[in-house]
């Protein structure tokens, strides 16, 4: 390998993703290359109404980081970077390929991806067979379990897991099934790079001070239905109005329906205040750089976490015990940051519990919840879980768990061991079956009058 050039390609699909890299770089995270190469991706249902990285503002500040920037997109055009993977036959095929399109040549390739269990990550990695991986990652499911089990010839190549700091004390769970160990990229260094885009965002007509409403449009996820998240944001508007807050700024994903802004200006008018719809696609945290809000209110947004750990913002949620009851199976990956907001989170009616929930790092329920999700792939978990259900289950820590999965698991909580025949009885299940069906007649009689 001696005489050999290195080429570290790094794979990047939001800017909060850019930054973090950026942030990486400069806390020098990285050995030096020879070639550093930014493989931009864009991820969105459908890419060509969706802004990429590298045309959103503030992007030319982290651009000079880079030799040169990519497109997954058009080296795979025309089919989408979240369901293409190479056919196992046609890797050798693939890597000559890219290595010619992206002049590599001989070099040494190391990758480092984000959300290594699923596509365009995981296709980049299987393309290059021979290069170690790092990954970063750029929001709360660091610190659950891996979605699913990886490949080991994947798996194995891993070095680090570089994360951000969201949750001072808690250390990631995510792929520590292969000892990859978690490396954190500074607070001090990202914030820097936060200033950075912020100055180069342009003029924002956003109030100062006031409350800031983070959407994130759920029902593209098939958690709310497009009722319910209209429902969620009137409710985030209302809260912010009982808190006392006359401005309020709303920033939107950039993939939610224009409706929604129309019924909260509706609903802002009704409260008599003064509503902004954000219409610039900048990230949340170059708003609390530029406004300084007095209340940053989401669902379970990871920027809830760098409004309360990075700027030292009051924070509220609201919709997370409904999504805790909605997301299925268990194992859905969404788990781990709904649970970890609503806990630390103060629910935007009730801020003194809220804030008295936050004093600690909740490790015992990550490592919990980690192992109810993921117990194959975790199983030396399995004594933390016992111990927290066994000390901690309570009225208010039920809803991160589900009584069938407990009982499947045999963890604390699970279903009376003098009852625990009854699932398995065939007589039991045809009568439940049966009462089941009645019910179900009865309700559309009385619906129908």
């Amino acid at each position: 390998m001696t005489g050999r050039s290195l080429t570290r390609i790094f794979l990047v699909s939001t800017l909060y993703g850019a930054a973090t890299l950026a942030a990486a770089l400069d806390s020098d995270a990285f050995a030096p290359a020879d070639r550093r190469l930014l493989l931009v991706c864009n991820n969105a249902t459908t890419p060509e109404t969706a802004p990429a990285v590298d045309t959103m503002p503030g992007f030319d500040r982290l651009r000079g980081r880079f030799d040169r920037v990519l497109s997954w997109n058009e080296t795979i055009s025309p089919f989408h970077p979240g369901g293409w993977s190479p056919r196992p036959d046609d890797v050798p095929l693939w890597e000559r390929y890219l290595r010619l399109l992206w002049g590599l040549g001989d070099d040494r390739v190391e990758l480092v991806v984000e959300s290594i269990q699923v596509n365009p990550a995981l296709a980049v990695s299987q393309l290059f067979p021979d290069a170690p991986i790092d990954v970063y990652a750029d929001g709360l499911m660091s610190y659950g379990p891996t979605r699913n089990k990886l490949d080991p010839l994947v798996g194995t190549r891993i070095g680090r897991l570089l994360h951000l700091d969201l949750v001072p004390g808690l250390t990631p769970l995510l792929l520590t099934e292969f000892g990859v160990k978690a490396h954190t990229v500074p607070t001090a260094a990202f914030t820097k790079v936060l200033t950075e885009l912020g100055q180069a965002s342009g003029e924002l007509d956003v109030p100062e001070g006031g409350a800031l409403l983070l959407g994130q449009y759920l029902s593209a996820l098939g958690i709310l239905t497009p009722q319910e998240e209209e429902d969620l944001h009137v409710r985030m508007v209302r809260g912010a109005v009982t808190r006392g807050h006359r401005e309020v700024v709303f920033k939107p994903h950039p993939s939610a329906p224009a409706r929604w802004s129309r019924l909260l200006e509706r609903e802002a008018e009704k409260l008599d205040v003064t509503l902004t719809v954000l219409e610039q696609p900048v990230l949340a945290e170059v708003l609390y750089e530029r406004m300084r809000p007095a209340l940053v209110v989401g669902c379970f947004s990871t920027a809830l976490l760098t409004a309360s750990a990075f700027y030292g913002l009051p924070t509220a949620r609201t919709g997370t015990g409904l999504l805790l009851e909605r997301l299925t199976p268990y194992q859905n990956s969404n788990r781990m940051p709904v649970t970890i907001v609503d806990a630390l989170v103060p629910d935007i009616g009730d801020a003194d519990g809220g804030a008295r929930r936050a004093a600690a790092p909740p490790t015992g329920l990550v490592q919990a919840v980690g192992y109810a999700m993921q117990h194959q792939i975790h199983p030396g978990l399995r004594p933390a879980a016992e111990r927290y259900l066994t000390a901690h289950l309570d009225q208010y820590t039920w809803r991160y768990f589900k009584r069938r999965r407990l009982t499947a698991l045999g963890l604390p909580g699970a279903i009376p061991s003098q009852l625990s025949f009854l699932p398995r009885n065939a007589a039991v299940r045809r009568v439940a079956r049966r009462a089941r069906a009645v019910q179900r007649r009865l309700k559309k009689r009385a619906a129908f009058g």
